[in-house]
C-alpha cells in the first residue's frame, strides 16, 4: 500500500501546503482519492510529484468541513463515497464563521456517482469505508467548537475513515478524527473482525497534552501499533507527546509513503 500525501499542514521541499488533507491511497490495484483539501493544491502538487490522480477508483470524503471537500470543486465524474451528513450548513461556535463545504448535495449528484451511507461500506476485499463512528469511551468527543446554522452543537457525527487489510493488520486513515481516535480504531476492528492494527495516519484533531493525548497514546501503545502517523489538526502540544513515544517524521506534502 502506498499513500501519497497531496495536502497537509506542513510542506515539503517541492510541494506546498495548506490548511488540509488530501492523500491518494493505493491499495490492491485500486486508487483512493481520500479528501481533496480546500482548493485546487492537490492537483498541483499531484503534478509537481508526477503522480496521476486521474479516475481514481473511487473518491472518499472523510467529513464535511471545507478544508477536506472544497478542492472536489475542481473535479467531476467517478464514485464517491461520504456520510450524508457531509452537507449540512456549519460554523466555528467562536466567530460563527462558515466552515461547511461550499457545494451542495445536489451538486455533488450531478458531478459524481454519488453514495451515501451511515452503515459501513465494504469498497474491495480489505477496504472498508468505516461510516458513522460510534462514540463510546469516556474521553472522546465530549465537547465541541462547532455549531450548526441554529447554534445548536455540531459533533461532527459525519466524521469517518477508511480501513485497509493488510498483512501485519489493518492500517486505518483518518481525515480529521473527530469521532476519536480510539472510537475509530475500536469500531474499525468490529467492522473488518481484525483486531490487530498495523497502522494510523492522518489528523486526530488532538490539540493538547491533556487526558485525551494520554489515553490514545495508551491505547495505541496497548494494542502495539506499529506505524502512527499524526498529521495536520494535530497541534504542537499534542505531537509532542506522541513524538516521545512514537518517533515518527513529520508528515509533509510531497511525502509518498510505502506500508
Amino acid at each position: 500500500m502506498n499513500i501519497s500525501v497531496l495536502v497537509d499542514n506542513t510542506a515539503g521541499g517541492k510541494t506546498e501546503a495548506e490548511h488540509g488533507l488530501s492523500y491518494l491511497v493505493e491499495f490492491q490495484e485500486k486508487r483512493i482519492l481520500f479528501d481533496s483539501g480546500q482548493s485546487n493544491l492537490f492537483m498541483r502538487n499531484a503534478a509537481k510529484m508526477e503522480v496521476d490522480i486521474s479516475q481514481p477508483d473511487v473518491i472518499v470524503l472523510s467529513h464535511g468541513h471545507f478544508d477536506h471537500g472544497d478542492g472536489l470543486g475542481y473535479l467531476s465524474g467517478g464514485r464517491m463515497i461520504c456520510h450524508p451528513g457531509c452537507f449540512v450548513k456549519r460554523c466555528r461556535k467562536a466567530d460563527h464563521s462558515y466552515i461547511g463545504l461550499k457545494d451542495t448535495r445536489e451538486t455533488f449528484e450531478a458531478k459524481f456517482d454519488l453514495k451515501t451511507s451511515k452503515e459501513p461500506l465494504k469498497i474491495s476485499d480489505g477496504f472498508y469505508f468505516l461510516g458513522e463512528v460510534p462514540r463510546v469511551t469516556d474521553f472522546e468527543s465530549k465537547s465541541t467548537s462547532f455549531v450548526f446554522e441554529d447554534n445548536s452543537p455540531d459533533f461532527v457525527m459525519d466524521d469517518s475513515a477508511i480501513s485497509m487489510q493488510l498483512d501485519n493488520g489493518i492500517f486505518v486513515v483518518t481525515g480529521c478524527g473527530h469521532s476519536g481516535i480510539v472510537n475509530t480504531l475500536e469500531h474499525a476492528k468490529r467492522v473488518t473482525g481484525e483486531n490487530r492494527i498495523y497502522g494510523i495516519m492522518g489528523g486526530f484533531h488532538l490539540k493538547r497534552a491533556d487526558i485525551q493525548t494520554a489515553e490514545t497514546i495508551k491505547y495505541l501503545k496497548e494494542n502495539n501499533v506499529k506505524h502512527v502517523l499524526p498529521s495536520h489538526c494535530t497541534e504542537l502540544p499534542a505531537l509532542s507527546e506522541f513524538y516521545r513515544e512514537f518517533k515518527f517524521n513529520t508528515v509533509k506534502t510531497g511525502n509518498i509513503l510505502n506500508f
